[in-house]
């Protein structure tokens, strides 16, 4: 039997060390929220392949999708012979997105290229370059996404220069005393000494920032960005790539602030586990660019969009908007009730599904627990649960089950959460760990 150690070992010798893993388990099978590595043991999957799968691993619907697609053709590439189920999932993402203005979608393969797409649409609509987007906010890795990422490791660092006219403004985090208005003054202030709004493109935002912390962007930033972004001819580009497709409750997270971005991006759980993306938009900017100005030899595959037609039947029939608030409820609940045993826990907060828990030292917001976090991730895995962390200082675990979980495996979930943490940061415990 090859063991997990047997493969990591040439792992290490095969794949470049800029690839991270978070736990060394290699997984064999899995099936909605459970795992099985290649010895054979189970995990509760609490991450989701990073919020891919919020309809579970192999879906049946998603699974018998892609395989009917499989006995008609796999790649044509939709800029020579187009197919059906292309236009059909841009149809249904035209009509579920936010407002009445009518959209139009292109889909691509990854968030990255979803993200960079836009801002070649929000620059070729608007005949501007620059760009404004937020501190802890994560938009992908090619050098153009890098440069809008506000976190520098291990992001940033040795990669060279970062694309030109790119401003960050703070996100507003309650919990690390950063308010709208601390965010909206930044704003204010960067018009006057740094770039005039007449030169800005577009504003990007993450609804709910992912890899920065699972901060929700509180609906009156949202709707004074609007207002700007009206006010200066700026286009407002929601990146709803890790939450959107149910994650918070709503289609789309920036639902909650009651706005209308003018582009949004998605990925991850589009295709259930499928590589898709796509940008959707208000159809007059989306076709400001000319034919050939937009497109990639495998955007839009049709293993892709027939996954992603079967993800929304799924995200219908299941009820899985209704679901990611039932999560989110039972988590944020349980999770609240460790603040009371565990010091470290500084801070639960969650958007639907989208839930977080802060590690600090002595129950102080300005002393993040990075080595903290980092042990609960190993220790998590041990105990039969992948969790994964994030934040601007490395200290916040979160929490991205299936949106198909039964309340039996999110109760045991919980449950080996608690265990974990109990082993690194329980009485007597936390020098141990550390």
């Amino acid at each position: 039997m090859t063991s997990n150690a047997e493969l990591h070992q040439r792992r290490q010798r095969a794949v470049p060390r800029g690839v991270t893993n978070s736990l060394a388990v290699y997984a064999e099978r899995a099936a909605n929220a459970e795992i099985w590595d290649v010895e054979g043991r189970r995990y509760i999957d609490f991450a989701s392949g990073i919020s891919v799968l919020n309809t579970g691993h192999v879906h049946p619907k998603v699974r018998a999708a892609i395989a009917q697609q499989l006995d008609k053709l796999t790649h044509t590439c939709f800029q020579v012979t187009p197919y059906e189920s292309y236009v059909a999932l841009a149809e249904s993402l035209n009509a579920l997105a936010p407002g009445a203005t009518p959209k139009k979608t292109i889909f691509l393969t990854t968030g990255a290229e979803a993200v960079e797409n836009a801002l070649k649409i929000a620059r070729f609509h608007t005949k501007r370059s620059g760009v404004i987007a937020f501190s802890g906010g994560f938009h992908g890795r090619t050098l153009a996404c890098i440069s809008l990422t506000g976190k520098v490791q291990p992001y940033k660092t040795g990669f060279g220069p970062m694309l030109p006219e790119i401003y960050h403004l703070p996100f507003p985090m309650p919990y690390h005393g950063i308010t709208v208005e601390d965010s909206l003054d930044s704003l204010e202030q960067l018009f006057k000494a740094d770039v005039d709004p007449q030169r800005v493109a577009a504003i990007i935002i993450e609804p709910v920032l992912g890899e920065g912390g699972f901060y929700a962007a509180p609906a009156e930033l949202l709707r004074r960005l609007r207002s700007v972004c009206d006010s200066h001819g700026i286009v407002l580009i929601a990146d709803e790539i890790q939450s959107g497709f149910g994650r918070t409750g709503r289609m789309f997270a920036i639902e909650h602030a009651g706005i209308e971005p003018d582009l949004i991006t998605v990925a991850k759980s589009v295709a259930g586990g499928v590589p898709l993306s796509a940008v959707i938009g208000k159809a007059d900017i989306m076709d400001s660019p000319g034919p050939g100005g937009l497109g990639g030899t495998f955007a839009g595959s049709p293993l892709g969009c027939a996954a992603g037609l079967a993800v929304l039947e799924v995200m219908r029939e299941e009820q899985l908007l209704q679901r990611a608030q039932e999560i989110g409820r039972f988590m944020s609940s349980r999770l609240k009730g460790l603040q009371v045993r565990f010091p470290c826990v500084g801070e639960v907060r969650n958007l639907g599904a989208m839930v977080a828990l802060e590690l600090v030292r002595n129950g102080r917001a300005d002393a993040p627990d990075a080595e903290l976090t980092k042990v609960l991730v190993q220790a998590a895995g041990r105990a039969g649960l992948v969790i994964l962390s994030c934040g601007v200082y490395s200290n916040v675990i979160r929490f991205l089950a299936p949106l198909t979980i039964s309340d039996a495996l999110l109760k045991e979930g919980c449950n080996l959460f608690e265990q974990a943490l109990e082993e690194v940061a329980g009485s007597g415990a936390r020098a141990k760990a550390v």
